[in-house]
């Protein structure tokens, strides 16, 4: 699958850029693409460089917490839920406890630290897969609650919000949530559906009532905060919790009596030849997205739709948004562009700025999440990983633009 969708965007972005030319005269449209090709590539080398940093410092504290015994010990809180949604790994087996972890990491916006421990937990997975280059039901699983971004703090588009102009940056912070939850419920579901998982067992539907509950207690406490509160209290609270981890890790370790220094360098090395093996994976795809948007598939493809939506007599407000929904699967750096590009145009409260941050929050870049984790591992028959990863991304969207329209319609 992965083959035919990477070689389709590659024939999209030259039929349009045909078009252009010979229809349009834009003869400077194939220029444009092979620009794009050179930048994508710049770019996909710029981020192996920051992640081989994030990736050599997080897999040398995850070595000492490994010897530690931690790993493990982590796992074994969500060894219930995940021993019946992914029924082929072991019970105690050291990817329950990574994948707790990188869910840990995710709700709380530590991107830093969540793909470095995401990557380990996929081969931590790989091991237990019998076929090396297809993907199994644990992975594809890992992968879409990845891509759905369940995170209950998006403090960088608060920022965004708040170097726009906004009059409260936190005004988005109950719309992101509840379509980021959508879209994470909506990736459990297909996912289930697609792999027979019973989600209706006494122990799952405990931990999602649980989850749920969380959830209504947190959203209680933070809504009789300010903005300004709420926003220093979400930094805090990552940070504060990151280096708690860290600290944790190294203790933990010198009383179990681990070498904590010969543990970490152990960790280190192997953080960096997993960062140079992701580098032919991630220039394919971004390559691929940067060609697509160059072309003007994209354009075409919002003119449409508001051609379709105005055509039903519909409020069309929402298309003004939708360059970061397009652009969210493909590219996170892409995404924060047309996100404030729409604030600036619009006003950053305007209804199209406000969705606009909402989708933002919705869900995470799928196509970037596929190409770093299945990449990492060598996968390359993604089954359906990325069809319930995209109706992930789906639910999120529409959410989005139903909550705002509840919000701020």
């Amino acid at each position: 699958m992965l083959n035919g969708i990477w070689l389709s965007f590659f024939i999209a972005a030259f039929a349009a850029s045909l078009w252009q030319w010979l229809v349009g005269g834009d003869s400077e449209v194939f220029a444009r693409l092979v620009e794009a090709l050179f930048d994508m590539a710049r770019v996909s080398v710029d981020i192996i460089l920051v992640l081989l940093g994030t990736m050599t410092l997080w897999l040398g504290f995850l070595s000492i917490a490994e010897k530690a015994g931690l790993i493990r010990l982590l796992g074994r809180v969500l060894d219930p839920l995940f021993c019946r949604l992914m029924p082929e790994v072991p019970r105690g087996h050291p990817a329950m406890g990574l994948i707790s972890m990188n869910f840990a990491a995710n709700i709380l916006g530590l991107d830093n630290a969540a793909t470095p421990i995401g990557i380990k937990a996929m081969h931590s997975l790989q091991a237990l897969n019998p076929s090396h280059e297809t993907a199994s039901n644990a992975q594809i699983l890992f992968l879409v609650l990845n891509t759905s971004s369940l995170t209950l703090l998006p403090v960088t588009i608060f920022m965004y919000r708040a170097q726009q102009g906004a009059a409260d940056p936190t005004l988005v912070f109950l719309p992101i949530l509840l379509a980021t939850t959508a879209s994470s419920l909506a990736g459990l579901l297909a996912v289930a559906l697609m792999q027979r998982l019973k989600l209706w067992q006494p122990v799952v539907l405990g931990y999602l009532v649980a989850a749920a509950l969380a959830l209504g207690i947190l959203l209680t406490t933070l809504a009789g905060m300010s903005a300004q509160a709420l926003a220093a209290a979400s930094t805090l609270v990552g940070n504060l919790t990151l280096f708690s981890i860290v600290i944790m890790f190294l203790v933990v370790g010198a009383l179990r009596g681990v070498k904590v220094y010969d543990a970490f360098i152990e960790g280190a090395k192997e953080g960096v030849s997993f960062t140079v093996t992701l580098l032919p994976y991630l220039i394919a795809m971004l390559v691929a997205v940067g060609v697509l948007r160059a072309s003007g598939v994209l354009d075409a493809g919002l003119s449409g739709i508001r051609w379709l939506v105005e055509g039903f007599g519909w409020d069309s407000r929402f298309v003004d948004a939708l360059p970061t929904a397009f652009v969210k699967p493909l590219s996170g750096s892409g995404a924060r562009a047309m996100m404030i590009e729409t604030m600036e145009t619009f006003g950053v409260d305007s209804f199209a700025g406000l969705l606009a941050a909402t989708m933002q929050g919705s869900t995470e870049t799928t196509f970037y999440v596929l190409a770093v984790y299945f990449g990492a591992v060598g996968i390359s028959r993604i089954r359906h990983g990325l069809g319930c990863a995209l109706f992930a991304d789906a639910a999120g969207v529409m959410t989005a633009i139903g909550v705002c329209y509840w919000f701020f319609g």
